[in-house]
């Protein structure tokens, strides 16, 4: 599955249309109503001490993902990292003959792009937008910069880094030894644990895509959910009717990143940033001071 896969399939997803963006086309669904001056929306923007923020803020430039966008191509140079505040997205690799499989998926919970801090101008694999939303973006060499600065920003980052890592090692291991019905599990909890509601647009074609296996497969499994109660699914829509009944058909792998991203993220529940959301005229005040007690203690 590369980056033209994706967005091939992402176009037979419901309510998609084209768009003409220089050359090559997108492909749009509804993004999300929300304040696009909301950086706190990101959790490890949350974070950073009111100082942190107030350098970071004046280069933060605010945009929309809609899905099916590639914000990075693999092996091409990176220009920005993105910020999700209400997008996901899907790293994804493939192999000289096509065959492909989804590494990570990235939220609100940190940055797509890890390159420019971790030393390198590219990587090998490609960033689609998988849930439409938006972003705050940098560009790299900004981003390098900041980070080269040290502070919270830098221990925030590696952190970041090293749960993203995590999570693409155990999605190898999970690949290699777990049934896809458990496969299918670990993927919808990671994507829902990164969107605002328990409905996910996928495609039994992108799913498989995702996972490397055959359109078949993911029908079956996702049949057995379906019977169970567990998910309703009609016509590329997920709807999560029974999380806790997901969570126990899921391998152990779910559970190792999820903890992994907990342990390493200041902010472990989103719980914890709800009250700076609910207060987004307050944006313009240090972060210290929104988020109140929420960050003691952490240095």
């Amino acid at each position: 599955m590369n980056a033209a896969t994706v967005c091939d399939d992402v176009r037979r997803l419901p309510g998609q249309r084209p768009e003409r963006a220089g050359k090559s086309a997108v492909f749009s669904t509804t993004v999300p109503r929300v304040d696009r001056q909301d950086p706190a929306g990101n959790l490890l923007l949350a974070a950073l001490t009111a100082a942190d923020y107030g350098q970071l803020l004046p280069i933060l430039e605010p945009v929309a993902l809609p899905l099916g966008r590639v914000l990075h191509e693999a092996g091409g140079p990176r220009h920005y990292a993105y910020f999700p505040t209400s997008s996901v997205v899907v790293l994804v690799n493939t192999l000289r003959n096509g065959a492909s499989t989804a590494l990570a998926v990235a939220g609100n919970e940190g940055v797509v792009g890890i390159s420019p801090f971790m030393g390198s101008e590219s990587a090998s694999y490609c960033a689609v937008v998988l849930g439409a939303g938006h972003a705050y973006r940098i560009s790299c060499t900004a981003l390098k910069q900041a980070f080269e600065r040290g502070g919270k920003l830098q221990y925030l980052l590696l952190r970041y880094a090293q749960a993203l890592m995590t999570q693409m090692m155990q999605t190898g291991v999970c690949n290699r030894f777990h049934a896809l019905d458990q496969q299918l599990c670990r993927l919808l909890l990671l994507n829902l644990d990164r969107l605002p509601s328990n409905r996910l647009v996928l495609t039994q074609e992108l799913i498989g895509q995702m996972l490397g296996v055959r359109r078949e497969g993911v029908t079956e499994a996702a049949g057995k959910l379906k019977a169970r109660g567990t998910i309703q699914y009609r016509r590329g829509h997920i709807a999560v009717i029974d999380r806790a009944a997901l969570e126990a058909s899921a391998c152990e792998c779910y559970a190792v990143v999820k903890l992994e991203y907990d342990r390493l993220n200041p902010v472990k529940l989103q719980a914890a940033i709800i009250p700076v959301l609910q207060r987004r005229q307050e944006f313009t005040k240090p972060l210290d001071q929104i988020a109140g007690n929420a960050f003691a203690g952490f240095h």
